[in-house]
């Protein structure tokens, strides 16, 4: 057997099979515009300002600007979801595309309503991070995704659903994006109620059209660099984002059948910690001196992304021994870490705010204005840490005016604090080094006082009891060997019963 060796990979031509990008064209044209014209049913159309989405979005805008007008009756919303940690660059790119999309829109006068999406503030990045203690996201607690971009992308179709009864899904994914996706799809193609329309298993009512499924990589951007934007859009602007993204810098248009892919760029949340390294980001610092002001916000990502001398993750030394609840939970013997201790989440915020002042003072002028973290989030953090947490010293303000400095434009919560400043310095005097004593006291005392405003006190024996067994450990050895026990306790077998007639003892 003879095997060519330093070969390139041979792959086919775009649109070879199918009798070439003209054909494939007008006939996903014109199923666009029969898919679109057979029901009332309203459109939601997924956009990320990738090249798989705005192939979509393209396509369906073509074929819609070919129809009459009066024909075009009913929407088509185009949902983008910020999860307000995107990657700089490419949030900037898709809030602005969002924009000239909806002035385009009214100008050829189609029915297409984009909408930028973000969470609500209670279940942003940096209120999970920083106010309750999330450790940063692994695979097996993958906090981030529901709020950030599920809940608000499920929100707004739950609302259309309610509204017209029913809707269908208009997205961009494609089977050649890996084996999984290809898997889900399959699955997906089997259960089609009609042609190209599959059921979408997460929300009732709502079917999935995927109209560039069969796509290739180098189909997607033949498509987008032959076709121009209809919105006015550039996408050769999108394609060098995907070439600054890449780590050798190349990104080709295929122009024969070696020609390698460029495909493989993905972008997403600047503070992932999900995957190993943000090769993107690191690739556009590295290919670009106009975004080398971006290197704090990946210093801060690979902070967040704690690595033991092996190069292992392991935060555990930033987390407390206790649940979020202050139970203690073991697995294989040993304790499983709750959230992030208070003295991390200050420093957690210490960092962040620092990446902010920097960047506005020495960055370029187009981001002088950069939030790495609204107000609103800083409100949100502040309450959750003073009222929730009990962590009566409220830091937040003076942690703010330390890193920007600038007052923090919140009132005092002097009236709603069980002590003053001076009077928890005191009481951390007192307790010394031992920091559970002082936390387990300083949240009696804020229970105290809590429940001294209510009219009725019905439920402060139960508060209290509640912090008593949050704290009555001596250290985290002391809760270990304490809940060892308490399991051996449980797992310990049923003793048989004596039988008269069996036992031996005298009379």
């Amino acid at each position: 057997m003879t095997v060519s060796v330093g070969m390139p990979a041979r792959r086919a031509i775009p649109f070879k099979d199918s009798g070439g990008l003209a054909v494939v064209l007008k006939e996903l044209i014109e199923e666009v515009q029969e898919l679109y014209q057979a029901d009332e049913v309203p459109w939601v159309i997924g956009y990320s300002g990738g090249k798989d989405s705005t192939a979509v979005l393209q396509l369906v805008w073509r074929a819609l600007r070919e129809l009459p007008e009066e024909k075009r009756t009913k929407p088509v919303h185009v949902i983008s979801t910020d999860t307000l940690v995107e990657n700089p660059i490419v949030a900037s790119w898709v809030t602005q595309s969002l924009i000239t999309m909806e002035k385009a829109a009214e100008e050829q006068r189609l029915p297409i309503k984009p909408h930028r999406l973000t969470p609500d503030v209670k279940d942003t990045f940096w209120v999970g991070l920083i106010g309750k203690g999330y450790p940063a996201p692994r695979p097996k607690f993958r906090w981030c995704t529901e709020r950030l971009k599920i809940r608000p992308s499920n929100t707004f179709i739950r609302n259309v659903v309610r509204e017209h009864g029913e809707t269908i899904l208009v997205l961009g994914i494609r089977k050649a994006e890996s084996q999984a996706r290809a898997r889900t799809m399959a699955r997906h193609e089997q259960r089609r109620v009609r042609d190209r329309l599959s059921p979408n298993g997460n929300l009732p009512n709502s079917l999935v059209y995927s109209p560039i499924e069969a796509w290739t990589n180098d189909e997607v951007w033949t498509f987008l660099m032959q076709l121009p934007n209809p919105w006015g859009h550039n996408n050769k602007d999108l394609l060098t984002m995907y070439q600054g993204a890449s780590s050798d810098g190349e990104c080709p248009l295929v122009v024969d059948n070696t020609t390698p892919s460029c495909g493989d760029s993905r972008f997403g949340c600047w503070t992932c910690t999900l995957v190993d390294q943000d090769k993107s980001m690191a690739a556009m610092i590295q290919n670009d001196e106009e975004k080398e002001w971006m290197q704090p916000l990946l210093e801060l990502r690979n902070k967040l992304d704690v690595r033991d001398e092996d190069g292992r993750r392991n935060d555990k030394h930033l987390r407390d021994w206790r649940k979020m609840n202050g139970t203690i939970q073991l697995f294989n013997d040993q304790i499983v870490h709750g959230p992030y201790t208070q003295e991390s989440r200050v420093n957690w915020l210490r960092e962040l705010l620092g990446a902010q002042t920097l960047l506005r003072r020495k960055g370029p002028a187009s981001v002088r204005e950069i939030e790495l973290i609204s107000m609103g989030e800083l409100h949100e953090i502040r309450r959750i840490w003073v009222f929730e947490k009990h962590e009566v010293e409220d830091l937040l303000p003076k942690i703010y005016e330390e890193k920007t400095g600038e007052k923090f434009p919140g009132g005092p919560l002097d009236e709603h604090l069980t002590l003053a400043g001076d009077e928890m310095e005191l009481l951390r005097e007192v307790c010394g080094d031992d920091e559970l004593h002082f936390t387990t006291a300083r949240e009696l005392l804020a229970v105290e006082r809590k429940f001294r405003t209510m009219t009725r006190r019905a439920g402060l024996f139960e508060e209290l009891e509640k912090t008593i067994r949050r704290g009555y450990y001596e250290n985290k050895e002391d809760a270990e060997q304490s809940a060892l026990r308490n399991q051996r306790e449980k797992q310990a077998p049923d003793l048989p019963l004596f039988d008269e007639e069996t036992t031996n003892a005298p009379a």
